[in-house]
Protein backbone atom coordinates (compact mmCIF):
# COMPACT_ATOMS: atom_id res chain seq x y z
CA UNK A 1 0.00 0.00 0.00
CA UNK A 2 1.25 3.59 -0.51
CA UNK A 3 1.63 6.46 1.63
CA UNK A 4 -0.60 8.27 -0.20
CA UNK A 5 -3.40 5.59 -0.04
CA UNK A 6 -2.29 5.06 3.27
CA UNK A 7 -2.79 8.96 4.91
CA UNK A 8 -6.04 9.33 2.72
CA UNK A 9 -9.51 10.02 5.00
CA UNK A 10 -11.59 6.59 5.14
CA UNK A 11 -15.11 7.64 5.99
CA UNK A 12 -17.73 5.13 5.89
CA UNK A 13 -21.56 6.74 5.47
CA UNK A 14 -24.11 4.73 7.10
CA UNK A 15 -27.58 4.75 5.30
CA UNK A 16 -30.71 3.95 7.62
CA UNK A 17 -34.12 3.25 6.71
CA UNK A 18 -36.69 0.84 8.25
CA UNK A 19 -36.23 -2.16 6.11
CA UNK A 20 -38.64 -5.25 4.98
CA UNK A 21 -39.43 -8.33 4.67
CA UNK A 22 -37.21 -10.11 1.96
CA UNK A 23 -39.72 -13.18 1.17
CA UNK A 24 -43.41 -14.21 2.15
CA UNK A 25 -41.47 -16.26 5.07
CA UNK A 26 -39.72 -13.32 6.11
CA UNK A 27 -43.35 -11.50 7.30
CA UNK A 28 -43.68 -12.43 10.30
CA UNK A 29 -40.39 -12.60 12.04
CA UNK A 30 -40.06 -9.04 10.69
CA UNK A 31 -43.83 -7.92 12.17
CA UNK A 32 -42.44 -9.06 15.30
CA UNK A 33 -39.18 -7.08 15.61
CA UNK A 34 -41.12 -4.28 14.74
CA UNK A 35 -43.44 -4.26 17.32
CA UNK A 36 -40.67 -5.65 19.62
CA UNK A 37 -38.97 -1.90 19.09
CA UNK A 38 -39.32 -0.29 22.22
CA UNK A 39 -39.79 3.16 20.34
CA UNK A 40 -42.96 1.62 18.91
CA UNK A 41 -44.39 -0.41 21.45
CA UNK A 42 -43.68 1.75 24.45
CA UNK A 43 -44.52 -0.96 27.15
CA UNK A 44 -41.94 -3.12 29.52
CA UNK A 45 -39.71 -5.37 27.52
CA UNK A 46 -41.71 -8.79 28.58
CA UNK A 47 -45.10 -7.15 27.89
CA UNK A 48 -43.97 -5.64 24.45
CA UNK A 49 -42.45 -9.07 23.49
CA UNK A 50 -46.15 -11.08 23.84
CA UNK A 51 -47.73 -8.11 22.20
CA UNK A 52 -45.23 -8.33 19.51
CA UNK A 53 -45.71 -11.96 19.64
CA UNK A 54 -49.38 -11.04 19.31
CA UNK A 55 -49.44 -8.94 16.55
CA UNK A 56 -47.14 -10.96 14.31
CA UNK A 57 -49.05 -13.91 14.51
CA UNK A 58 -51.97 -12.11 13.80
CA UNK A 59 -51.17 -9.98 11.36
CA UNK A 60 -49.21 -12.23 9.03
CA UNK A 61 -51.68 -13.34 6.72
CA UNK A 62 -52.73 -10.14 5.83
CA UNK A 63 -49.26 -8.71 5.40
CA UNK A 64 -48.99 -11.62 2.84
CA UNK A 65 -51.22 -10.26 0.89
CA UNK A 66 -50.18 -6.98 0.86
CA UNK A 67 -47.31 -8.23 -0.06
CA UNK A 68 -48.30 -10.31 -2.80
CA UNK A 69 -48.42 -6.76 -4.27
CA UNK A 70 -44.92 -6.31 -4.62
CA UNK A 71 -43.61 -9.51 -5.90
CA UNK A 72 -44.31 -11.46 -2.33
CA UNK A 73 -41.24 -8.77 -0.51
CA UNK A 74 -40.68 -5.71 -0.17
CA UNK A 75 -39.10 -3.67 -2.75
CA UNK A 76 -37.12 -0.85 -0.01
CA UNK A 77 -33.41 -2.57 -0.15
CA UNK A 78 -33.46 -2.56 -3.90
CA UNK A 79 -34.42 0.90 -3.71
CA UNK A 80 -31.78 1.65 -1.09
CA UNK A 81 -29.36 -0.36 -2.91
CA UNK A 82 -29.56 2.11 -5.90
CA UNK A 83 -29.54 5.21 -4.26
CA UNK A 84 -26.49 4.13 -2.67
CA UNK A 85 -24.97 3.39 -5.93
CA UNK A 86 -25.91 6.68 -7.26
CA UNK A 87 -24.65 8.53 -4.11
CA UNK A 88 -21.20 7.11 -3.94
CA UNK A 89 -20.68 7.86 -7.78
CA UNK A 90 -21.50 11.65 -6.63
CA UNK A 91 -19.44 11.48 -3.90
CA UNK A 92 -15.93 10.17 -5.78
CA UNK A 93 -17.37 13.14 -8.29
CA UNK A 94 -16.89 15.16 -5.60
CA UNK A 95 -14.43 14.36 -3.84
CA UNK A 96 -10.84 12.68 -3.23
CA UNK A 97 -11.68 11.31 0.15
CA UNK A 98 -12.32 7.24 0.18
CA UNK A 99 -15.94 7.03 0.92
CA UNK A 100 -17.25 3.60 1.76
CA UNK A 101 -21.22 3.19 2.34
CA UNK A 102 -23.54 0.53 4.01
CA UNK A 103 -26.88 0.04 4.11
CA UNK A 104 -28.68 -0.31 7.83
CA UNK A 105 -32.18 -1.75 7.89
CA UNK A 106 -33.61 -1.44 11.70
CA UNK A 107 -35.70 -4.32 11.49
CA UNK A 108 -34.70 -6.72 8.91
CA UNK A 109 -31.43 -7.39 6.86
CA UNK A 110 -28.89 -5.68 6.58
CA UNK A 111 -29.61 -5.54 10.32
CA UNK A 112 -27.19 -3.48 12.88
CA UNK A 113 -24.94 -6.05 14.10
CA UNK A 114 -23.65 -6.96 11.28
CA UNK A 115 -23.07 -3.71 9.49
CA UNK A 116 -21.38 -2.60 12.70
CA UNK A 117 -18.69 -5.77 12.01
CA UNK A 118 -18.60 -4.77 8.22
CA UNK A 119 -17.14 -0.77 9.36
CA UNK A 120 -15.14 -2.46 11.80
CA UNK A 121 -13.56 -4.65 9.02
CA UNK A 122 -13.84 -1.45 6.44
CA UNK A 123 -11.11 0.45 9.52
CA UNK A 124 -12.15 3.87 8.68
CA UNK A 125 -11.67 7.08 9.76
CA UNK A 126 -14.83 8.97 10.51
CA UNK A 127 -18.12 7.68 10.29
CA UNK A 128 -21.03 9.59 8.91
CA UNK A 129 -24.81 8.10 9.69
CA UNK A 130 -27.20 9.81 7.41
CA UNK A 131 -31.05 8.60 7.98
CA UNK A 132 -33.09 7.80 5.06
CA UNK A 133 -35.70 9.08 7.25
CA UNK A 134 -35.96 13.16 5.95
CA UNK A 135 -37.88 14.01 9.30
CA UNK A 136 -36.99 12.94 12.41
CA UNK A 137 -39.03 10.57 14.94
CA UNK A 138 -38.22 8.89 17.39
CA UNK A 139 -40.25 5.70 15.98
CA UNK A 140 -37.60 5.90 13.09
CA UNK A 141 -34.80 8.12 13.67
CA UNK A 142 -34.01 7.67 17.27
CA UNK A 143 -34.69 3.82 16.92
CA UNK A 144 -31.98 3.50 14.27
CA UNK A 145 -29.56 5.29 15.75
CA UNK A 146 -30.08 4.27 19.32
CA UNK A 147 -29.79 0.71 18.17
CA UNK A 148 -26.51 1.53 16.17
CA UNK A 149 -24.87 3.21 19.07
CA UNK A 150 -25.11 0.28 21.15
CA UNK A 151 -24.18 -2.40 18.69
CA UNK A 152 -21.13 0.69 17.81
CA UNK A 153 -19.89 0.41 21.74
CA UNK A 154 -19.31 -3.41 21.44
CA UNK A 155 -16.74 -3.07 18.77
CA UNK A 156 -15.35 -0.05 19.10
CA UNK A 157 -14.20 2.64 22.27
CA UNK A 158 -13.43 6.33 21.24
CA UNK A 159 -10.94 5.66 18.45
CA UNK A 160 -13.36 6.73 15.22
CA UNK A 161 -15.34 10.34 15.08
CA UNK A 162 -18.61 9.11 14.65
CA UNK A 163 -20.97 12.86 13.36
CA UNK A 164 -24.64 12.24 12.75
CA UNK A 165 -26.87 14.50 10.24
CA UNK A 166 -30.48 14.02 12.47
CA UNK A 167 -32.41 15.12 10.03
CA UNK A 168 -32.90 17.81 6.87
CA UNK A 169 -36.94 18.37 6.50
CA UNK A 170 -35.83 21.93 5.00
CA UNK A 171 -33.13 21.02 3.02
CA UNK A 172 -32.92 23.18 0.01
CA UNK A 173 -32.16 20.26 -2.16
CA UNK A 174 -34.34 17.66 -0.77
CA UNK A 175 -36.61 20.10 -1.30
CA UNK A 176 -36.03 21.24 -4.78
CA UNK A 177 -36.11 17.62 -5.53
CA UNK A 178 -39.66 17.57 -4.22
CA UNK A 179 -40.73 20.47 -6.87
CA UNK A 180 -38.82 19.34 -9.45
CA UNK A 181 -40.17 15.34 -9.22
CA UNK A 182 -44.04 17.42 -9.04
CA UNK A 183 -43.11 19.95 -12.18
CA UNK A 184 -42.06 16.69 -13.89
CA UNK A 185 -45.25 14.69 -13.06
CA UNK A 186 -47.42 17.42 -13.86
CA UNK A 187 -46.08 18.78 -16.80
CA UNK A 188 -49.00 17.65 -19.11
CA UNK A 189 -51.76 19.62 -16.83
CA UNK A 190 -52.04 23.27 -17.80
CA UNK A 191 -55.50 23.99 -15.75
CA UNK A 192 -54.79 22.76 -12.28
CA UNK A 193 -58.03 24.66 -10.80
CA UNK A 194 -60.02 21.85 -9.67
CA UNK A 195 -57.03 19.70 -8.24
CA UNK A 196 -55.89 19.18 -4.33
CA UNK A 197 -52.27 18.41 -3.83
CA UNK A 198 -52.32 15.64 -0.42
CA UNK A 199 -48.95 15.42 0.93
CA UNK A 200 -48.96 12.41 2.46
CA UNK A 201 -46.96 11.12 5.52
CA UNK A 202 -46.89 8.07 7.33
CA UNK A 203 -48.90 8.54 10.80
CA UNK A 204 -47.93 8.33 14.37
CA UNK A 205 -50.06 7.77 17.61
CA UNK A 206 -51.18 11.47 18.54
CA UNK A 207 -48.82 10.64 22.24
CA UNK A 208 -45.85 10.35 20.53
CA UNK A 209 -46.28 13.72 18.95
CA UNK A 210 -47.68 15.17 22.45
CA UNK A 211 -44.39 13.30 24.04
CA UNK A 212 -42.40 16.27 22.89
CA UNK A 213 -41.74 14.30 19.17
CA UNK A 214 -40.60 16.76 15.94
CA UNK A 215 -42.23 14.74 13.28
CA UNK A 216 -45.33 16.41 12.94
CA UNK A 217 -43.80 19.40 13.13
CA UNK A 218 -41.16 18.99 10.16
CA UNK A 219 -43.46 17.27 8.25
CA UNK A 220 -45.53 20.60 8.31
CA UNK A 221 -42.31 22.39 7.64
CA UNK A 222 -41.13 20.91 4.75
CA UNK A 223 -44.36 20.77 2.99
CA UNK A 224 -45.15 24.80 3.59
CA UNK A 225 -41.58 24.71 1.79
CA UNK A 226 -42.33 22.86 -1.17
CA UNK A 227 -45.63 24.86 -1.40
CA UNK A 228 -43.62 28.83 -1.10
CA UNK A 229 -41.29 26.73 -4.27
CA UNK A 230 -44.64 25.76 -6.60
CA UNK A 231 -46.12 28.94 -6.08
CA UNK A 232 -43.62 30.93 -7.99
CA UNK A 233 -44.28 28.40 -10.63
CA UNK A 234 -47.70 30.10 -12.16
CA UNK A 235 -49.99 27.04 -12.58
CA UNK A 236 -49.22 26.11 -9.01
CA UNK A 237 -49.81 29.91 -7.58
CA UNK A 238 -53.17 28.84 -6.23
CA UNK A 239 -53.05 25.35 -5.77
CA UNK A 240 -55.24 23.60 -2.95
CA UNK A 241 -53.44 21.38 -0.57
CA UNK A 242 -53.90 19.62 2.18
CA UNK A 243 -50.87 17.83 5.01
CA UNK A 244 -52.02 14.00 5.61
CA UNK A 245 -51.38 10.96 7.44
CA UNK A 246 -51.87 7.28 6.46
CA UNK A 247 -51.00 3.65 7.51
CA UNK A 248 -53.05 3.89 10.91
CA UNK A 249 -53.24 0.95 12.66
CA UNK A 250 -54.55 -0.37 16.15
CA UNK A 251 -56.75 1.59 18.26
CA UNK A 252 -54.90 4.61 19.61
CA UNK A 253 -55.67 8.11 18.27
CA UNK A 254 -53.58 9.05 15.36
CA UNK A 255 -52.44 12.28 13.48
CA UNK A 256 -55.32 13.68 11.44
CA UNK A 257 -56.28 14.19 8.82
CA UNK A 258 -56.16 10.31 7.90
CA UNK A 259 -55.21 10.01 4.19
CA UNK A 260 -57.57 7.88 2.94
CA UNK A 261 -60.29 9.95 4.44
CA UNK A 262 -59.21 12.77 2.28
CA UNK A 263 -59.71 10.87 -0.70
CA UNK A 264 -62.98 9.85 0.08
CA UNK A 265 -63.83 13.76 0.80
CA UNK A 266 -62.32 14.65 -2.44
CA UNK A 267 -64.21 11.65 -4.35
CA UNK A 268 -67.29 13.39 -3.05
CA UNK A 269 -66.57 17.31 -3.62
CA UNK A 270 -65.19 15.68 -7.40
CA UNK A 271 -62.04 17.42 -6.61
CA UNK A 272 -59.20 15.38 -8.45
CA UNK A 273 -55.82 14.63 -6.52
CA UNK A 274 -52.12 14.71 -6.74
CA UNK A 275 -50.25 12.25 -4.13
CA UNK A 276 -47.24 12.87 -2.50
CA UNK A 277 -45.32 10.74 -0.36
CA UNK A 278 -43.84 13.17 1.38
CA UNK A 279 -41.82 11.20 4.11
CA UNK A 280 -41.07 8.06 2.00
CA UNK A 281 -37.75 8.34 -0.01
CA UNK A 282 -38.23 5.09 -1.40
CA UNK A 283 -40.88 3.02 -3.01
CA UNK A 284 -42.26 0.54 -0.94
CA UNK A 285 -46.03 -1.19 0.31
CA UNK A 286 -47.14 2.54 1.49
CA UNK A 287 -46.83 3.43 -1.39
CA UNK A 288 -46.89 1.00 -4.20
CA UNK A 289 -50.20 -0.70 -2.42
CA UNK A 290 -51.62 1.85 -0.04
CA UNK A 291 -51.19 4.44 -2.51
CA UNK A 292 -51.05 2.96 -5.65
CA UNK A 293 -54.03 0.58 -5.36
CA UNK A 294 -56.10 0.86 -2.38
CA UNK A 295 -56.83 5.13 -2.15
CA UNK A 296 -56.62 4.84 -6.07
CA UNK A 297 -59.41 2.64 -6.06
CA UNK A 298 -61.49 5.08 -4.29
CA UNK A 299 -60.82 8.04 -6.64
CA UNK A 300 -61.36 5.73 -9.84
CA UNK A 301 -65.06 5.02 -7.52
CA UNK A 302 -65.61 8.44 -7.62
CA UNK A 303 -64.67 8.93 -10.89
CA UNK A 304 -61.59 11.68 -10.34
CA UNK A 305 -58.81 11.84 -11.29
CA UNK A 306 -55.73 10.42 -9.21
CA UNK A 307 -52.00 11.68 -9.86
CA UNK A 308 -49.56 9.94 -7.74
CA UNK A 309 -45.95 11.81 -7.93
CA UNK A 310 -43.04 9.10 -6.96
CA UNK A 311 -40.91 8.89 -4.08
CA UNK A 312 -37.48 10.78 -4.61
CA UNK A 313 -35.68 7.23 -4.32
CA UNK A 314 -32.25 7.87 -6.65
CA UNK A 315 -33.47 10.79 -8.11
CA UNK A 316 -30.92 13.73 -8.89
CA UNK A 317 -31.40 16.62 -7.59
CA UNK A 318 -32.29 14.27 -4.37
CA UNK A 319 -28.43 12.26 -4.61
CA UNK A 320 -26.70 15.23 -4.88
CA UNK A 321 -28.46 16.96 -1.82
CA UNK A 322 -27.29 13.82 0.12
CA UNK A 323 -23.86 14.10 -1.40
CA UNK A 324 -23.79 17.61 -0.42
CA UNK A 325 -24.69 17.14 3.23
CA UNK A 326 -21.84 14.09 3.41
CA UNK A 327 -19.69 16.55 2.72
CA UNK A 328 -20.52 19.22 4.42
CA UNK A 329 -20.27 16.99 7.49
CA UNK A 330 -17.16 15.52 6.72
CA UNK A 331 -15.54 18.60 6.44
CA UNK A 332 -16.82 20.98 9.46
CA UNK A 333 -17.35 19.45 13.02
CA UNK A 334 -21.10 19.79 14.10
CA UNK A 335 -20.54 17.58 16.72
CA UNK A 336 -22.45 14.15 17.20
CA UNK A 337 -26.01 15.37 16.16
CA UNK A 338 -27.18 17.92 13.77
CA UNK A 339 -29.42 18.89 11.16
CA UNK A 340 -28.01 19.01 7.55
CA UNK A 341 -27.61 23.18 8.47
CA UNK A 342 -26.48 22.28 11.75
CA UNK A 343 -28.52 23.40 13.88
CA UNK A 344 -31.39 22.83 15.62
CA UNK A 345 -34.11 23.85 14.15
CA UNK A 346 -37.17 22.05 16.38
CA UNK A 347 -39.07 24.93 18.90
CA UNK A 348 -37.79 24.32 22.19
CA UNK A 349 -41.62 22.46 22.75
CA UNK A 350 -40.29 19.69 21.48
CA UNK A 351 -38.30 18.34 23.81
CA UNK A 352 -37.81 14.85 21.53
CA UNK A 353 -35.36 16.43 19.58
CA UNK A 354 -31.83 15.24 19.90
CA UNK A 355 -29.87 18.57 18.69
CA UNK A 356 -28.86 21.09 21.19
CA UNK A 357 -31.06 24.48 21.57
CA UNK A 358 -29.04 26.94 19.71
Amino acid sequence: MSEITRNKKKVAVVLFNLGGPDSLNAIKPFLFNLFNDKYIITLPSVLRFVVAKLISIRREKFAKTIYANTGGKSPILEETLSQKKALKEELIKNSDITFELFICMRHWHPMTAEVVKNIKNYEPNEIILLPLYPQFSTTTTASSLNEFAKNLSKEFIDKIKLKTICCYPLDEGFIDSHVKLIEDKLSDKVDLSNYRMLFSAHGLPEKIVKSGDPYQWQIEQTVLKIISKLQLIPKFKNIDYKVTYQSRVGPLKWLDPNTEDEVKIAGKENKSLIIIPVAFVSEHVETLVELDIEYKQIAVDHKIDYVRVPTLSANELFIKSLANMILNFSSNDPGCLSSSNFNRICPDIYSKCPCKAS
